[in-house]
C-alpha cells in the first residue's frame, strides 16, 4: 500500500482537470471566456451577423436587477436593425434557478428571453 504526504495529495488534486457540473467546456475567444462552446459559437455568429449588417450590435452578459439582492445575468442582448432588441440566453441545461429567474424577469420587464 502506498502512503502519500499532504504535499503529494495537494499536487495530485491540483493537477486534476476540473469538469463542469453540466459538462460544458469553457471557451475563450477575443479575450472573452464563455461558459460553453455553444455560447462561444453563438458569439461568433453574432459577430458575423454584425459584419453583414444583419444586426445593429450586441452586448455580452447584460445584468438585470430583479429585486434587491437578486440579479439575472443574460448571455447576450442583441440590438436589431429595426431598433428592437432581444435578450438571449444560450442554454444547455435549464436549472430550477434559471427557470425561476426567467419567470421573474419576464414578468418584471414584460419581455421574453430567447433561448438558444
Amino acid at each position: 500500500m502506498e502512503h502519500w504526504t499532504v504535499d503529494d495529495y495537494k499536487n495530485f488534486t491540483n493537477n486534476k482537470i476540473k469538469k463542469s457540473k453540466y459538462r460544458a467546456n469553457k471557451t475563450s475567444i477575443d479575450g472573452h471566456t464563455f461558459d460553453s462552446k455553444k455560447e462561444a459559437d453563438y458569439y461568433c455568429e453574432l459577430k458575423l451577423r454584425l459584419q453583414a449588417n444583419e444586426i445593429a450590435g450586441f452586448c455580452l452578459q447584460p445584468t438585470f436587477m430583479l429585486a434587491p439582492g437578486l440579479k439575472y445575468k443574460a448571455d447576450f442582448i442583441v440590438f436589431n436593425s429595426d431598433n428592437s432588441y432581444e435578450v438571449v440566453d444560450v442554454k444547455g441545461v435549464r436549472t430550477k434557478e434559471y427557470i425561476a429567474k426567467k419567470k421573474v424577469f419576464e414578468d418584471k420587464y414584460h419581455m421574453k428571453i430567447k433561448e438558444i
